[in-house]
């Protein structure tokens, strides 16, 4: 059928300019939740769609399960009417703007899952019209957009992006449990099938940060795809060098926190990364993956980024022969100790489990016959061995009633010396206590 061309870009800035644009925001997960609210926050009509009708409904009644979310924030913008949280494809018929903020995964062989990108540009290419703005937020290789995205949406609505509606990719820029970088400050950046997609990006994204000169424009959809990807690989490849380097000081018996310390005080040309049990969450373990599986495309071979993905993958087992060998030296047989474990999520702050090393720690403890406990003040129940285990509370514990404690999470939380005033020796595997090493007490 015929296409109607997109309306000039000023009838929809002065949309926006007038918080008459309506915004939907479609996957309400740890991105997209914190995204629509804030769209709610800044005076726009938000609708939220999500396929998990459970989490529709608590986040109704105003109940949020995101950390950066407070129940208080949720329920305003929901009983002011400004965010309206569904399960109906059919609210999406209002939306003027629709962000899709979806899961990326990837499989057992590291090949990255677009089917709910896929499923969530089905299902806007059915309620597609002219002079709508789809922006992309999922975290993904270079050519999503214009290669998985733009095909379904053309397909399904017999439009054309960038002459009939407007595409674009900007990424996500969250650090769960970081209050001083948010949604409001943090610089972001946009890239457009045409110019004037772009700037219809980036006008909606001015809005919802409520400043001037927050939005950098990039040339396309993949250089933002892949700014997005060198952001986060960037972390990964330095933690991987951080990690090697206290290894090998482990062997030379240099501590390597001090070490640490001391780079740190050069003020250019460094900046500072802590070695540990490995990253976790849904990014730094993630998404280098994504560039090395779209290079295989071209015959190109990403080895310094693999490399780094393996070696931080490998502190996990590192980290279990330094315990087993302090342990050891303590007179303690992992087999049958009473283990426990501090920090449970990816970092402290939160209460995101997804790829934790804590968790991998504690699996690994308890395939080699460990009894393990946790504390974490954000996570209540974990799943281990196959069955929930309950945290045990932090104000009540009895540290002298383990064998062994092993510090996975750096949290301020931690009541360091009621910790090292116990009888049982603790492996602090992140250095979260900030105490030199000693008879029962050593750092990774």
């Amino acid at each position: 059928m015929p296409s109607e061309p997109v309306p000039p870009s000023r009838a929809f800035s002065d949309l926006v300019a007038s918080r008459d644009a309506r915004v939907a925001v479609v996957g309400l997960g740890y991105v997209g939740l914190p995204l629509a609210v804030a769209y709610a926050e800044a005076g726009f009509d938000t609708i939220g769609l999500d396929v998990d009708t459970g989490r529709i409904d608590a986040l109704a009644s105003g109940t949020s399960h995101v950390d950066d979310i407070t129940d208080e924030r949720l329920a305003a913008v929901v009983r002011a009417g400004r965010l309206q949280p569904t399960s109906s494809v059919d609210a999406l018929k209002a939306a003027d703007a629709v962000w899709l903020c979806v899961p990326t995964p990837f499989d057992s062989t590291k090949t990255p899952d677009m089917s709910f990108v896929r499923s969530a540009a089905a299902t806007v290419s059915g309620v597609l019209r002219p002079g709508m703005l789809v922006i992309l937020q999922s975290t993904t290789y270079p050519g999503t957009t214009t290669e998985v995205v733009q095909p379904i949406l053309e397909a399904g609505s017999g439009l054309r992006a960038g002459v009939d509606f407007h595409l674009a990719y900007s990424p996500e820029r969250v650090d769960p449990g970081n209050d001083e970088w948010t949604l409001a400050n943090t610089p972001k950046i946009c890239g457009g099938v045409s110019p004037a997609c772009s700037e219809a990006a980036r006008v909606l994204l001015e809005a919802m940060m409520g400043a001037p000169g927050l939005v950098k424009v990039v040339g396309s959809p993949a250089v933002a795809e892949m700014a997005k990807l060198a952001e986060n690989t960037y972390r990964a490849v330095n933690i991987a060098y951080v990690n090697e380097l206290a290894m090998l000081a482990h062997e030379m018996q240099i501590d390597i926190w001090d070490v640490m310390d001391a780079a740190a005080t050069k003020p250019f040309g460094y900046q500072s990364f802590m070695p540990g049990i490995g990253p976790g969450g849904q990014c730094i373990p993630v998404n280098p993956y994504y560039i090395s599986w779209r290079a295989r495309e071209f015959d190109f071979h990403t080895s310094f980024i693999e490399l780094a993905g393996d070696i931080n993958l490998r502190m996990t087992s590192y980290a279990m022969h330094r315990i087993f060998s302090f342990a050891n030296r303590c007179g303690i047989s992992i087999d049958g100790a009473r283990v426990l474990c501090l920090g449970a999520a990816f970092k402290a702050r939160v209460s995101d489990v997804r790829n934790s090393r804590a968790v991998r720690v504690m699996e690994l403890l308890e395939n080699e016959g460990a009894h393990v406990e946790f504390c974490d003040p954000l996570v209540e129940t974990l799943v281990l061995g196959g069955t929930e285990r309950a945290a045990v509370p932090l104000d009540t514990v009895d540290f002298d009633a383990y064998d062994l404690v092993v510090v996975l999470v750096r949290n301020s939380a931690w009541p360091t010396d009621a910790v090292l005033a116990s009888s049982t020796p603790t492996f602090d595997a992140v250095n979260a206590l900030d105490t030199p090493d000693g008879a029962t007490h050593e750092r990774l």
